[in-house]
């Protein structure tokens, strides 16, 4: 009686062993079909519906297909790492860059500091003293854009270059003074000022000069970007719109439209690319057993291809993968697809070479099937151990491997 007990004991587990064998991880028969068994949501035509997908083999000639849209290749205007950071926070950024406006001279504004110089006449030149900077001795522009100087009395400078302020002080003072030469040049600048924020090495203000202030000088002058950096989707946002500027175009491209003039106000913002990432899970050198940890990697300036993303997780377990079952699954930005490479062949790498990551793609390995039944011996063997140290008569061996 005891020993039926056992054997019973026995084939419940086995039964509950064959059922963990299907357990969604375990195996995976896609290759089996040539589409999804699941319904998956699709965006058309502005609307999200439930839709199995086909997979699609990558091939020759789906290589062929993907680099005929050229917003595939990493430049492309429309590359979907462009507009990927305003689909997962919802923002609605111009895409594109504001109005090219010519550069023109500084214009005075409230806070300014002028110093004025007359020569020939010290007692009208505020003396700045052998120790006292120009800064500190300087005519100081008040918060109604107007300075108060002798012989000219209120002058009004704000909104006006130095040389139309030097041109009314000369007139005013000219009734005084014959032949009045006089200076006027800014000492401090401090009434308009740009905001460099997000990931650039010393974020925080930066002010407007009479040397213009583009976004490349402006992020130079905040130390340069940081390693985590989005240099694909930097925003600008300006009066009550935000823009898109695209710094990648301008360093790699050459798109001199993206180095755009900074104005008073402007909020320049550096995301980072934690977006940016490819997921790698299943059977890599890295990411080894169903327990650990899958691996997410990151997109170097948010380019990537299929073999970088399986080479910087490792490779593929030389025991345990199973090469003819690599996956791709791709939900970003609304259209969601499923790819299957079959790299048994070595030369498939070169096809997977060719194919473009996109942002939080998930790249699957499958395992080996024959790998399955190992997994069933390891897990059913401690039990045998157990039942048959209880009563040496009941000798059980595990089934040999039938492959």
């Amino acid at each position: 009686m005891l020993m039926r007990i056992k054997i019973f004991s026995i084939l419940t587990v086995l039964s509950q062993l064959a059922a963990c064998t299907i357990i969604p991880g375990q195996h995976m028969s896609l290759l089996n079909t040539r589409s999804s068994s699941t319904e998956m949501p699709v965006t058309e035509n502005n609307e999200t519906i439930l839709k199995k997908l086909n997979i699609k083999t990558i091939d020759a000639q789906l290589i062929v297909d993907l680099e005929k849209d050229f917003n595939n290749r990493s430049l492309g205007p429309d590359n979907v790492a462009n507009h990927y950071f305003d689909y997962r926070i919802g923002s609605k950024t111009i895409k594109g860059v504001p109005t090219k406006e010519p550069y023109s001279q500084y214009r005075v504004g409230p806070r300014d500091i002028l110093t004025i110089t007359v020569w020939g006449h010290p007692e009208l030149t505020i003396p700045a003293g052998e120790f006292r900077a120009a800064e500190t001795a300087g005519n100081v522009v008040g918060e109604d854009g107007t300075f108060f100087y002798p012989f000219a009395g209120v002058v009004q400078a704000a909104g006006r270059t130095v040389e139309e302020i030097r041109g009314e002080l000369i007139r005013k003072i000219s009734k005084f003074i014959e032949q009045v030469q006089l200076d006027v040049r800014v000492a401090a600048y401090r009434s308009q000022r740009a905001y460099i924020v997000g990931e650039v090495t010393q974020p925080g203000i930066q002010l407007v000069q009479d040397i213009p202030l583009t976004v490349l000088e402006a992020i130079n002058r905040a130390g340069g970007v940081t390693a985590e950096a989005d240099l694909r989707n930097i925003t600008l946002t300006r009066d009550d719109k935000t823009y898109s500027i695209n710094l990648l175009s301008l360093y790699e491209g050459g798109d001199t439209s993206q180095n755009v003039l900074l104005k008073h106000g402007d909020v320049l913002n550096v995301p980072d690319n934690t977006f940016n990432k490819v997921f790698v899970l299943g059977e890599t050198t890295l990411g080894r057993g169903f327990g650990i940890r899958p691996r997410s990697l990151i997109m170097n300036k948010a380019r990537m291809t299929l073999t970088e993303a399986l080479s910087d997780s490792g490779g593929l377990t030389q025991d345990t993968s199973d090469a003819a079952r690599i996956f791709v699954f791709r939900g970003g930005m609304g259209k969601s697809e499923i790819f299957h490479l079959d790299a048994r062949s070595p030369d498939a790498f070169l096809l997977a070479e060719r194919f473009p990551m996109q942002p939080r793609d998930v790249v699957f390995i499958n395992r080996t099937e024959g790998i399955r039944w190992n997994s069933i011996i390891a897990q059913i063997q401690p039990t045998v151990d157990l039942l048959n140290s209880f009563d040496g008569a009941l000798k059980i061996t595990p089934f040999s491997n039938p492959n």
